[in-house]
């Protein structure tokens, strides 16, 4: 798409802007990582970027080992009225026994131990009698056992050579549990981005500072903060910038230097006091702005140099939406993880639309619920204002209207995109 087409003048008809697929495409085609790699013990690696394939260097687990504590014998020897057998061994996890188990033999075992040579069979405990005849102990084993009951086998888990985790893969809590049974106690990781966060407007205050009519506190500010800290960055804030077209300009030409990526909110429009695109366009290149989607129209991605810019439109509503859609996925890929897509279920709508704008994507703030009959439905904050942080609060997910749709009838399957799928609670 020419740049022409993303930076003509933002009161075109919503025909004339990119599409939300269409801002997507370019996102994927334009991003590839740009972090460097560090070693850090697994112990640190929680939510980091994986910078290495991770395999199996032996079978998990190692041995064939008992899932219960009870009694190993062999299935050979049993027969469909159950088995007498004579205790011969008693084996606890993490001692092995060498001795093989003689016929009709038994070996009392704990879960975990190690199967002693020739048994491939446990029954629990419970399910058991033991008794003593001339000094030797018995064990009595109820019928019915199929051969390998209660038994892990040998690379059950995990077999030797096996890829476990692959490179780009974020860390959750299970993925370290692998990564350690494998013996492994360092990994690769990709570093955190450098991201450097920036509010612009005169009218902005930080919380703590006295406001007078016309201002208006930066909750922007935090509220980035707080997605920022679901991805795999480290950030620092740059504070408000005054609508100073000089100022932005330095502002920004300095940041391209030290951060990896600059996020902005506000000052993404072409107005009088709007110059952070203007800014961009002296310093860099703007690869996309102005989308038919709703809200977040003004969104703004572009490079200074080597550094990514994410400018996010004003409205908090707005600037969060396009952070989960466009933001969060362009960061994954800079930090080396794959470009995040997120979840969608399709759930009958609670409510109606009677008209809807075509040729435009919109994202509702929604939250789930259940109808009289017990099914699960979608319900849309009762207000659509961007500047209405209220509809974030209460909103459990974002509801996606196809540019295709022009109205919705309660009834009709939406689609449901959860805040948890974004890795937000």
């Amino acid at each position: 798409m020419s740049r022409k087409a993303l930076l003509d003048d933002c009161f075109l008809h919503d025909k004339d802007r990119l599409r939300h697929q269409e801002a997507l495409e370019i996102l994927k085609s334009r991003m590839s990582a740009v972090a460097d790699t560090e070693t850090v013990r697994i112990e640190d690696g929680l939510e980091r970027i994986l910078a290495e394939d991770i395999a199996a260097p032996r079978n998990i687990p190692l041995a064939d080992n008992s899932a219960v504590d009870g009694y190993a014998f062999r299935h050979s020897d049993f027969d469909e009225a159950g088995g007498f057998f004579r205790l011969q061994q008693r084996i606890a996890a993490g001692h092995a026994s060498d001795a093989d188990l003689g016929p009709w033999a038994a070996a009392r075992i704990f879960t975990g131990a190690v199967m002693p040579p020739g048994a491939d069979t446990v029954a629990m405990q419970e399910d058991c009698e033991t008794h003593q005849q001339d000094g030797q102990d018995f064990v009595i084993v109820p019928q019915g056992l199929k051969t390998g009951a209660n038994c892990r086998k040998a690379g059950e888990d995990v077999a030797e050579g096996t890829t476990i985790l692959s490179s780009g893969q974020l860390l959750r809590p299970q993925d370290l549990a692998a990564i350690a049974s494998t013996g492994q106690a360092q990994v690769n990781v990709f570093r955190k981005l450098r991201v450097a966060l920036i509010s612009t407007g005169d009218e902005l205050r930080r919380p703590g500072d006295l406001i007078t009519v016309g201002d208006v506190y930066d909750s922007n500010h935090f509220l980035l903060r707080g997605l920022c800290a679901t991805a795999p960055v480290e950030f620092e804030d740059l504070g408000i910038l005054k609508d100073d077209a000089n100022l932005v300009e330095e502002t920004l030409r300095k940041a391209a230097d030290r951060f990896d990526v600059i996020l902005t909110t506000g000052g993404a429009s072409r107005g009088e006091e709007d110059h952070v695109l203007q800014a961009l366009d002296t310093l860099g290149r703007c690869h996309m702005w102005q989308l038919a989607i709703k809200p977040g129209r003004p969104m703004m991605f572009g490079n200074i140099g080597s550094c990514v810019f994410l400018g996010l439109p004003g409205n908090p509503v707005a600037a969060m939406v396009c952070f989960l859609l466009y933001a969060r996925p362009v960061l994954s890929v800079l930090a080396g993880g794959s470009f995040l897509e997120p979840q969608r279920f399709q759930i009958p709508a609670a409510f109606d639309v009677p008209k809807k704008k075509p040729d435009r994507r919109e994202f509702y703030r929604g939250f789930l619920g259940t109808s009289d009959s017990g099914q699960t439905t979608a319900h849309k904050f009762a207000r659509d204002g961007s500047g209405l942080i209220t509809g974030l609060r209460e909103a459990d997910g974002l509801i996606e209207i196809p540019e295709d749709v022009t109205a919705i009838q309660k009834g009709d399957p939406v689609t449901f995109l959860p805040f948890s799928g974004f890795g937000i609670r």
